[in-house]
């Protein structure tokens, strides 16, 4: 039997691995700088978790949750997003703060049943942060320019911030009882979906990707003519913030998320080389959530973005992340004696954070020198009889094939001026 990965899976190749610890590294100072600290929770939950929070009659609790029973017959579901799972650990483990909110980030791998294509897969993996405490709409600004902010650290340029207000429980419920009103002369014309989504919660109707569904609600009412005086001054300050450091926006009425636990605020940053599945991360205010899973009233706000969805609008704008995973030298070895030299440098070179490899099955030269060619390396330390009696390497660059000698005892330190003077990161 040949086997193969499970459909809307990807084995990650250490070609891509290493451009994911980039995304990673950049990510975690920058969230850290922000105050954010990072929280690890488990990868599968009580599936009432997901059902309370995201909402019965969302796409995802409905078609996309993996739920299954344990041998004691609890039903358990692998996280299809992971804002539930850090409320459920900010109740469980008391982490409120009364005098300033919990900043928490996460990264980890979540999972939904969908149809797998460019950029969407059944087994994903996800950058967020969760700001619990505070309904400031300062902290609104603040974690939509940092979701803004990362993606131009990592190098695009070209992306769409999308936001909207879905305002309160207490005036979305004349929005809501407006689209029902609009909605009931097309139900027979919807797709099956969607008249299922206009009876269980109108709001869903917006998530349809179906043409015919969308040309029927260029009309619809907009949910900003319903909001109430506090949503409009708090989203009115939320623009005012961003148009101070000039992060530019769309006010998007149709912009609800997949998730019935938001507020408030929502925002989406979108790519415009991605086709439908356009969305890099975006997110929103959920002031409700906490006291819906049975904590106190908690104002808290959040994003999450797709790894693999970054990775690939940076390869569509033909951006090259600054991740190598090249040596940046290698020992070619010549000689038993050597070999145990070699050894022992090595070990020297890679605890001093030197990226660094050698040839094995004691290869001729020329092979090791095709080997460090195949790899990338920047100079190739040659080490011989001669080299061990005179205490002293012979390299070659490279680049451009000029060759030069190194003393022993100054090997370590010559090699660290040679990375910083060209900004070289070892293996991270």
């Amino acid at each position: 039997m040949k086997f193969s990965a499970p459909r809307g899976t990807a084995d990650v190749l250490p070609e891509k691995t290493i451009k994911w610890k980039y995304l990673e590294k950049i990510a975690f100072k920058l969230f850290e700088d922000y105050g954010y600290r990072e929280i690890i929770t488990p990868t599968f939950e009580q599936t009432e978790l997901f059902t309370r929070s995201i909402g019965e009659s969302t796409e995802i609790v409905q078609k996309e949750m993996y739920t299954f029973l344990d041998r004691k017959g609890r039903s358990l579901t692998l996280r299809p997003e992971a804002t539930a799972s850090v409320v459920r650990a900010y109740l469980e483990r008391n982490l409120a703060n009364p005098s300033f909110p919990i900043k928490l980030y996460y990264f980890g791998p979540m999972y939904r049943y969908e149809r797998p294509q460019a950029g969407r897969y059944r087994e994903f993996w996800q950058l967020g942060v969760e700001a619990i405490g505070s309904s400031d709409p300062l902290l609104d600004a603040e974690v939509v320019t940092l979701l803004v902010q990362y993606l131009n650290l990592v190098g695009l340029k070209q992306v769409e911030l999308h936001l909207n207000s879905m305002g309160c429980k207490k005036c979305r419920v004349n929005f809501v009882s407006a689209l029902k009103e609009y909605l009931e002369p097309f139900k027979g014309r919807f797709c099956s979906d969607c008249q299922k989504r206009a009876a269980l919660n109108p709001l869903r109707v917006f998530d349809c990707k179906e043409e015919a569904c969308l040309s029927l609600l260029k009309d619809v009412p907009k949910i900003d003519a319903f909001l109430c005086d506090e949503c409009k001054k708090h989203f009115s300050e939320v623009q005012t913030y961003l148009k101070k450091i000039a992060i530019p926006f769309k006010i998007n009425p149709f912009l609800v998320r997949g998730f019935d636990y938001y507020t408030k605020t929502t925002f989406e940053v979108r790519s415009p080389f991605l086709g439908a599945q356009n969305a890099l991360g975006g997110g929103g205010r959920y002031d409700d959530l906490i006291e819906e899973l049975r904590g106190n009233p908690t104002p808290a706000i959040g994003f999450a973005l797709g790894v693999e969805r970054v990775l690939l609008a940076l390869e569509k704008e033909n951006l090259k992340l600054a991740a190598n995973l090249a040596p940046f030298l290698f020992l070619a070895v010549m000689g038993e004696k050597s070999r145990l030299f070699a050894f022992e440098l090595l070990y020297r070179l890679r605890s001093a954070e030197i990226a660094s490899e050698t040839g094995y099955n004691e290869k001729s030269l020329k092979a090791q020198m095709k080997i460090a060619d195949r790899l990338g390396a920047r100079y190739v330390f040659f080490i011989g009889e001669e080299e061990l009696e005179r205490q002293t390497f012979k390299v070659r660059d490279m680049r451009d094939g000029k060759q030069f000698e190194v003393p022993f005892e100054d090997v370590i330190q010559w090699v660290k001026l040679q990375m910083e003077g060209e900004q070289v990161v070892g293996r991270s």
